[in-house]
Parts: structure tokens; sequence; C-alpha cells
């Protein structure tokens, strides 16, 4: 069996980021920049208000106070969206409201708070009586503070999210350059399986790992499609094999992988591609094949060699899905031109170190991988205490659903006592 480390080394060998595309800007959510991002007007574009009130002459309201107030002749307003008619003049003063462009000669903003003029709706007033000074730029937003035109605002392999759309049409763009994102097709084999919501016959079982998987495939970042539940025949599952083959990036089968009579994808793989691992020292989840192929070998002439991945998962639905998360979602990560695309060495954000709340044991020579839930303690490692969500069977379902992340447990060991400080992968999405 490979070590976790020397499997996903192989999985990720060569592997390059997708071609790039452009996309309008609201479309490239979960994308990764191919290219940077350069602005094309200043942010703010033009000095504006920072607040309702009055743009005046700093000098004019220096000695102003609530005893001694300033009065200026008001000589007109300026609104958001809308160019100022009037320069302001020594001794007079324009309205303005937030947002507004600052008129010709004002040089800053007394809030309306300052002034005797009621905020709100209301008439102009001929005149203001400025109660307090300002001094010069308060209240104003100059132009291109946050960002010039020119500048680089996003880098390439940014990945592209709400604050980054926000910046990016604000700085002028309407289209990115992205890479694509990778097409996944997945498949469940086995002949006790049926879809979702259909009346169990005895000896059947609802096929929970597709539409797990797919929604793993989407939170990754890639373009999923169901190629449906293929019987335990070899045949039939060569000829689904290579429908998904000639129109995906990413193939990803669960159930068929192990030594089981009725267990055909290993065989597949090697018909129709290089099966490059199987069996890996992970509990949950030892029997997983990778391979590759390319639509050639699949019978397509349109775009005959490109790369596809091949990833066989085991059928048990919790191993299923923490090899997605150990293998799949890293290959995915690359191809999204991700640079740190490993699940075993992620960002911090998506490792957290807890202590164990009761011991566990697990298979010598395996990294085990538990479900756990993580719960504040200020005594604990990193703040967090970590509870197995009960029986770790590769079959229970309701404990991967309970959990927020993966504590790992090294392989040379056969468990570990409570108190004792682990690493938790977090899980996106999941857990109470």
């Amino acid at each position: 069996m490979l070590r976790l480390e020397d499997a996903l080394a192989r999985v990720l060998d060569g592997v390059r980021p997708l071609p790039a595309e452009t996309v309008a800007v609201e479309d490239a959510q979960g994308q990764v920049l191919a290219a940077p991002v350069m602005a094309t007007t200043s942010l703010p574009p033009w000095d504006n208000s920072a607040m309702d009130g009055f743009a005046v002459r700093s000098a004019d309201v220096a000695g102003a106070s609530h005893d001694s107030p300033v009065r200026l002749r008001v000589l007109g307003e300026v609104a958001a969206g809308h160019v100022p008619t009037c320069d302001v003049e020594p001794g007079t003063a324009v309205r303005i409201t937030t947002g507004a462009m600052m008129p010709p000669g004002a040089d800053t903003v007394v809030p309306v708070e300052d002034t005797d003029v009621p905020g709100g709706v209301s008439t102009l007033p001929p005149s203001v009586a400025v109660r307090a000074p300002a001094a010069r730029g308060a209240h104003v937003r100059h132009r291109g503070a946050d960002v010039h035109r020119g500048d680089r605002v996003l880098d390439a392999g940014r990945l592209v999210g709400p604050a980054a759309i926000a910046l990016a049409v604000a700085s002028g763009a309407a289209q990115v350059v992205v890479h694509r994102r990778p097409r996944m097709a997945i498949l469940a084999t086995g002949d006790e399986l049926s879809p979702a919501g259909e009346p169990l016959l005895p000896g059947r079982i609802h096929d929970s790992n597709t539409p797990a998987l797919l929604a793993q495939a989407r939170a990754a970042g890639a373009v999923a499609v169901s190629h449906g539940i293929v019987p335990d025949d070899p045949a039939a599952l060569a000829q689904r094999f290579a429908v998904a083959v000639a129109a995906s990036d990413v193939v990803v089968l669960s159930g068929g992988v192990s030594v089981g009579a009725h267990d055909h994808v290993r065989d597949a793989f090697r018909a129709l591609g290089d099966l490059r691992l199987w069996r890996v020292a992970i509990q949950p989840g030892m029997p997983l094949a990778f391979g590759r192929t390319t639509p050639s070998r699949a019978g397509a002439r349109e775009d005959a060699d490109r790369p596809v991945a091949l990833f066989g998962l085991p059928g048990n639905p919790v191993s299923a899905f923490v090899t997605f998360e150990l293998f799949v979602r890293p290959y995915v990560r690359v191809l999204l031109g991700h640079v740190d695309a490993s699940f075993v060495a992620p960002d911090a954000h998506r490792r957290v170190v807890a202590r164990l709340a009761e011991a566990v044991t697990k298979a010598p020579g395996r990294r085990a991988f538990l479900r756990v839930r993580l719960v504040a303690d200020s005594s604990a490692p990193g703040g967090l205490l970590a509870t197995p969500t009960g029986d770790q069977g590769s079959h229970m379902l309701s404990g991967l659903a309970a959990a927020d992340g993966l504590a790992v447990i090294p392989e040379a060991v056969s468990g570990l006592p409570a108190g004792e400080p682990v690493e938790v992968l977090l899980l996106e999405g999941e857990g109470a």
C-alpha cells in the first residue's frame, strides 16, 4: 500500500491548470484568475463627499463654533450622480450628499449635523450657519485614494470571490480571464443501487454516493454531471465509461474498486487508460484506483489528446467522501489554477489543532481520518475540543453528517488517549 503523500504525488504528477477563458466578472465566482486584473479607472474616480452636508472652503470655517457660527451663502446643491453646476467661492457653500462630486473651489465637507440646517429632505436654504471648524480635506474621499488607474488590483492565481468581484467591477472590469472549470463525470457502480427516492426492493440500497459526490465536486469548483448507476457488468461499465471519458476532464466512479468477484473498475481503467495506483494506506478508503487516459482511447475524435483523470473510489459512502476530499479535490484545485492544492497540506483555514475528547483506536499501519465534532475549549490546543461522532465505520453516514472535520491519526499508532493534540482537516458545510 502506498503512503498517502506518495499516492497524492502520483495523482498530481504533471497536472497543469486548464486553459484560460474570458468570462463576465459576475460569472467568475469560484474560479481562479489566469491573468491579472488592471484598473481602467481610479477608485474613487473623482473627489467626492463622505457625508451629507455642505461643501465649503476650510479657511472660511476655521473659526466656527457653536457659540460663534460662521454664516455662508448657499449657491446651490449637488447630489450623487450629478455634476456640480457652480464653484465654491469665499464666503459660500454648496449643499452636497454622500457620494456626490466635490464642486470646484471646495476642499472640505461640513456634516449637516454641524449646521443649523435640519437633516433629511428640506428646501434649499439661502444660507447656512456652520457651528464647528472643519480641517482641509475633512469628509472628502479623494480621487485614487483606493486604486489608481493602471494599478494591478487582482493578481493571477487569485480565487475570485464576492470581494474580488466587487473590486474588479469598481475598477472598471466587465470581464476577467480565468482558468476553465473542470468537467467532471460521476458514475456509481453496483447492482444493489437504486436512485434517490425509489422504493427499495429486497437487497437494494439508495445511491447516496452520486448526489454527495456531485455536491463535493461543485463545492470544489468543477462542473459535475451524473452519468447514472452502472450495473456490475463489464460491458455496460466499459460503454458508460467511454462516454464519460469523451465528455470530461475528470471521471469519478464509486464502487467496484476492491477485489470482489463483481469489482470491474480496475479492469476498465486498464482497458481504457493507465492504472497508476491502487490501495492507499488510509482508513477509511484503502481501495482507491487512479489512472489517466485520453478521449482518443475512448473512440472520440474531437479533442482526442486531452488528458482525462480516472478516479475509482470505494463504494462505502464515508470512504467515497473522504477519498474525494483527499485526492479528487486536490486534482480539481490544480486544474482550476490553485497554488496550494493539497487537502493534506491545506491553507491555514482548512487545518486546525484540537484536543481529543476521548480515546480513539484504529488499525495500525494506516493513517486514519476520524469524523469529529469541534467545540470551543479554552484549555485545549488551538482552543478546540474534538469529539468523535460515534461509530467510525465507513458505512456510517450519520457520523459524517454530524462532523466538522477529520481528525488525523498517524500510521505508526494504534490509537491515541483522551487529551492528545491532533490535527483536524476542516470539512466545508458539514456538522451542526
